[in-house]
């Protein structure tokens, strides 16, 4: 993100403030598995038979933040929103929207209302559960067991994965070991559920790309995976990670694509700091036909008219990249 903090970042600063200094060696628990190769894409056909053959479109619930904050959506109600506001069928959830967190009971209603409303539940955002790359190997161990009711959650709704956030302090290799350290062992508590566990670009070290698909080849786990976002390759006040490049990095190992978007052109509708036929082109070319999650952050445009210009904005790509693909 380049104009202010996003909810993440801010996360990502008063965290970074707290830690200790980077622990030895002897703190990160078992030794790093060795450096596995980025993974190949998956097979895809030459030539798409419809335009949803190339990515399809879910809805991330910050996007309306402003409207949960205000109370005028219930949690409970999103998808629901997502589905009857915007014609989108799938959602990737915020954690600190949950009005219960660890109640099964809460979770079940909120599968069925998913169900009622015929929409997809693709993943959940998880924030503020401690640092997984924390040189304090207890706190590092508290905060994978802090995700536990996140992967319940997530299983109860039918998510495919949910998505943590790999901060620590030190150097570039220590911080590496150390948050490979904390998403491994998270991995090992997400197998038997059948679940995956992303990083995104999420500020300071996490917004470059190659801090992150090094970290995540350290983890060397099928179950852990990225989410590379548009627009948050801001590593510091004064340095900005170029998007284009930490894009293609993260690609290899993506489980998720997050389309972060802040303005638009109004004669074009084009997004005005970032080029998205250039950023789903990487997308397609590594590979992804799945998921692309809108995550409006702007101000000029109210969130549900921003909702409606990524939207737009997207279709308008994937209906250029089809035609292209169809020639």
């Amino acid at each position: 993100m380049i104009h202010d903090l996003s909810r993440r970042e801010a996360i990502t600063l008063m965290s970074s403030a707290a830690l200790l200094a980077v622990a030895g060696s002897s703190a990160f628990g078992k030794p790093a598995a060795p450096a596995a190769a980025a993974p190949k894409p998956a097979a895809a056909p030459a030539k798409p038979s419809k335009p949803e053959d190339i990515f399809t479109i879910s809805l991330a619930q910050w996007s309306l933040h402003k409207t949960l904050f205000a109370k005028k959506l219930d949690h409970l109600d999103f998808p629901k929103a997502a589905k009857n506001d915007y014609g989108i069928d799938g959602v990737e959830y915020v954690n600190q929207f949950w009005a219960k967190k660890g109640d099964d009971a809460y979770n079940n209603e909120l599968k069925k209302r998913c169900s009622d409303a015929g929409v997809t539940s693709v993943l959940i955002m998880c924030d503020g559960e401690g640092n997984l790359g924390d040189p304090d190997e207890a706190k590092r161990k508290e905060a994978v067991a802090n995700h536990k009711k996140w992967l319940d959650a997530a299983k109860a709704l039918g998510c495919h994965c949910i998505r943590v956030n790999a901060y620590s302090r030190g150097s570039f290799e220590e911080t590496q070991k150390l948050a490979a350290d904390g998403l491994r062992r998270l991995c090992e508590l997400a197998d038997p559920y059948d679940l995956n566990v992303i990083v995104e670009n999420h500020g300071g070290v996490t917004s470059n790309g190659k801090w992150l698909a090094g970290m995540i080849k350290l983890v060397n786990s099928k179950r852990a995976g990225l989410l590379p976002d548009f627009g948050n390759f801001r590593i510091s006040d004064t340095e900005n990670y170029d998007r284009y490049l930490g894009t293609t990095e993260m690609m290899p190992f993506a489980k998720g694509v997050s389309a972060k978007s802040h303005d638009f052109n109004d004669k074009t509708g084009e997004e005005t700091e970032k080029d998205y036929t250039r950023l789903m082109k990487i997308v397609y070319d590594a590979g992804y036909r799945s998921r692309v999650g809108i995550e409006y952050e702007g101000s000029r445009l109210s969130e549900a008219d921003g909702i409606k210009a990524t939207k737009a904005l997207l279709e308008k790509v994937r209906a250029a990249m089809f035609a292209s693909l169809t020639k």
